[in-house]
């Protein structure tokens, strides 16, 4: 089976909209025929180029350099690639980052007002916030290194820090943030030792009102 052939292959197995990734299918090319990763990734694009001058898949769509995407045609035109995969990708997966912002207040039902800014903490944002332009995404560094045990601590501990900016218009919000504690089964305890290092003494008290209210529960 040759590079084309194999590459071909590979890219038969991906869905409408899905992010493509040369990178991936170089890593694929690599182990399949021995090869080292500078050898496999210029393999992998000189394939690409060579499926896209010669139109060999037709619905194949260059996004940006390394990443490709299979379109269809709807009634409103060709169908785009998901820019959630590509959000998802880049700063969230595997446990790099979270939701965070005025959209999480939004989506607890704190507020009613439908943000307009999306938010991502992540740890790809290393020194500052600044906006994808391309995703329309702010993203933001984290009080911490997120990994997997902690990432929903950070994101509760963010809206807590977020409340006295933000419109609240609830009518009992510490009420929907003890439900939120308690359904997403966060431990006071680990949030308490959370903020207490990365968040400041209004983020604690907001703490003690969330946690007060769900002792009267």
């Amino acid at each position: 089976m040759t590079y084309t052939e194999f590459i071909s292959n590979q890219l038969n197995k991906f869905q409408i909209g899905k992010p493509i990734y040369t990178s991936d299918i170089a890593i694929k090319l690599a182990d399949e025929y021995g090869l080292q990763p500078q050898k496999a990734a210029a393999a992998t694009a000189v394939v690409f180029k060579r499926l896209m001058d010669n139109d060999n898949f037709p619905n194949l769509r260059f996004y940006q350099k390394g990443i490709y995407y299979f379109t269809a045609v709807t009634p409103f035109g060709e169908a785009g690639i998901d820019k959630e995969c590509l959000i998802a990708d880049k700063y969230l997966l595997p446990d790099n980052g979270y939701e965070t912002g005025y959209t999480m207040l939004y989506r607890i039902g704190l507020t009613s007002q439908l943000p307009r800014q999306r938010c991502i903490a992540t740890n790809k944002a290393v020194d500052c916030t600044r906006m994808d332009h391309k995703l329309s995404v702010m993203v933001q560094p984290p009080k911490t290194i997120i990994n997997r045990t902690n990432k929903e601590y950070l994101q509760f501990l963010d809206v807590l820090d977020l409340m006295e900016k933000a419109p609240i218009d609830a009518k009992h919000p510490y009420k929907l943030l003890a439900a939120y504690v308690r359904q997403a089964e966060l431990k006071y305890e680990r949030l308490l030792s959370l903020a207490d290092r990365y968040y400041t003494k209004k983020t604690i008290l907001q703490l003690a009102h969330v946690a007060g209210e769900g002792d009267a529960e």
